[in-house]
């Protein structure tokens, strides 16, 4: 008899989520369900606003990637005021979002995913979590926490709060960068090289014990979008977007981000509060596209590091066809982000230039609408405003990474049910790979949620004793 398997909820991503698998009478994985089950709204809270603030609201829709919000909401304000922002403002913007790729991808790797990387995917869930790594593991856990903590105080000396910043705004930031700011994060610089070495390392040792997992948590094609510099490097702030496909072909480049939406859709599904996007040109089957770090490894020509580019070599060499298809080297991807991303900030500490006073342009609204987009750490992010002319905010679209991701995460998860799970002799461990295949997209579900969906929910009312008195299903 055909029935359902629920992991109810998924651990060790940024929300709530369950995974719902089908299965038929003759006990195979038939179908799979990943449920977003969450709702926030964020996008009519924003109606009403004032321009001015909205900066500020934006970076409290996470606590993981805020500055991503704050600066995709600044570049929104930016285009809706009709202003140049001060070269200071867009360095300052610039460094505080490679602090928070770094602080973001230290969390993914080391404390969400590397207790099923480095203890293994059946080990006994009593040991295989970061509490437990940090008895086994002291140094390599260590190393995750200070990772986190030089990006947290980067962002805090630069944006006034390690969470929440809200000191960008429309038409450039609040305050100029200090040379005690500069002093104090230098000197972190060649432990951060060491630390990337490292975590590097041990995850280059996973490949060959876990080839099956490689093959088997999400590799499928697909098309890849990210942002690109003039040049087709990396680039998180700026750029235009690239999309490439299985093969590595080009099948569109130099997209203007404010025109999204001439060819990126959205739609609602009733099992999610997401809203999966595709790339309308080429319907919503063969337009799913993948963002994030392993989407702009695949897209870019360099990284424009030389760290990062000559690990960017080694992990092209992972690719069966033009590109890497693996879901899981979305791990190797995200370090050699963080590498690129310590490169960067060593540079941008050495600018004279990121101390200049001068940092915002003032202006009352010059037009009516206006995009922002950049790289937050999971994949492109946009936000789009309509506001008054008074600058109040009619209506707003946020269309966030994990949206983008929502349609290869249920690729992901149907092709790790299908290969690891066996309903008739189930384990935790068979389990545990379903939703390793959602931690290599490392999700942000509450940025998210935004489509109303229709999931079912259960109401019960009982005594302080535990006795059922009334039950209703929707």
């Amino acid at each position: 008899m055909a029935k359902r398997i629920l992991i109810d909820p998924v651990t060790r991503i940024e929300g709530h989520a369950k995974i719902s698998l089908e299965v038929d009478g003759a006990g195979k994985v038939t179908d799979a369900r990943f449920h977003i089950v969450e709702f926030r709204g964020f996008e009519k809270i924003c109606e009403g606003r004032p321009l001015e603030e909205m900066p500020g609201l934006m970076a409290r829709v996470c606590g993981i990637c805020p500055v991503s919000h704050a600066l995709a909401s600044s570049k929104a304000g930016d285009r809706i005021l009709g202003v140049d922002v001060p070269v200071a403002a867009v360095k300052q913007r610039r460094l505080a979002s490679w602090a928070q790729v770094l602080q973001s991808h230290a969390l993914s790797f080391f404390h969400l995913s590397s207790p099923d990387l480095l203890v293994g995917m059946d080990a006994d869930p009593a040991t295989r979590n970061l509490f437990a790594m940090a008895g086994t593991e002291v140094d390599f856990v260590r190393r995750g926490i200070r990772l986190r903590q030089f990006g947290q105080r980067l962002i805090e000396l630069v944006g006034g709060r390690k969470v929440h910043p809200g000191w960008s705004v429309p038409g450039g930031v609040t305050s100029p960068v200090t040379r005690s700011a500069v002093d104090e994060l230098l000197p972190w610089i060649p432990e951060l090289y060491d630390s990337m070495r490292i975590a590097l390392e041990r995850l280059k040792r996973t490949f060959e014990p876990l080839r099956a997992e490689i093959g088997g948590l999400g590799d499928f094609p697909s098309l890849f979008l990210g942002l690109v510099d003039e040049d087709g490097n990396l680039e998180f702030y700026d750029g235009t977007l690239r999309l490439v496909d299985w093969s590595g072909a080009v099948v569109a480049e130099r997209l203007d981000p404010r025109q999204y939406r001439t060819y990126l859709s959205e739609v609602s599904e009733p099992y999610t509060y997401v809203k999966p996007v595709f790339y309308t040109p080429l319907g919503e089957q063969k337009g799913m596209y993948r963002v994030g770090p392993l989407a702009r490894l695949n897209v870019v020509k360099a990284t424009g590091t030389p760290r990062a580019d000559a690990e960017l070599v080694n992990f092209r060499w992972l690719g069966k066809h033009g590109v890497v298809s693996q879901s899981f080297h979305y791990h190797y991807a995200r370090l050699i982000e963080m590498l690129h991303c310590v490169e960067r900030i060593e540079q941008a500490l050495a600018d004279p230039e990121l101390q200049w006073t001068r940092v915002r342009s003032w202006a009352r609204p010059n037009h009516t609408t206006g995009v922002g987009c950049c790289e937050a750490p999971r994949g492109t992010l946009f936000h789009d405003y309509e506001v008054d002319l008074n600058g109040q905010v009619k209506k707003a679209n946020l269309l966030i990474a994990t949206q983008q991701n929502n349609g290869p995460m249920e690729r992901a998860v149907k092709q790790a049910a299908e290969r690891f799970v066996n309903p008739v002799a189930l384990t935790e461990g068979m389990l545990n790979r379903v939703e390793a295949a959602i931690r290599c997209f490392d999700p942000c579900l509450s940025c998210s949620t935004h489509a109303l969906g229709q999931l079912a929910m259960v109401v019960e009312v009982r005594t302080a004793e535990g006795e059922l008195l009334a039950r209703r299903e929707r």
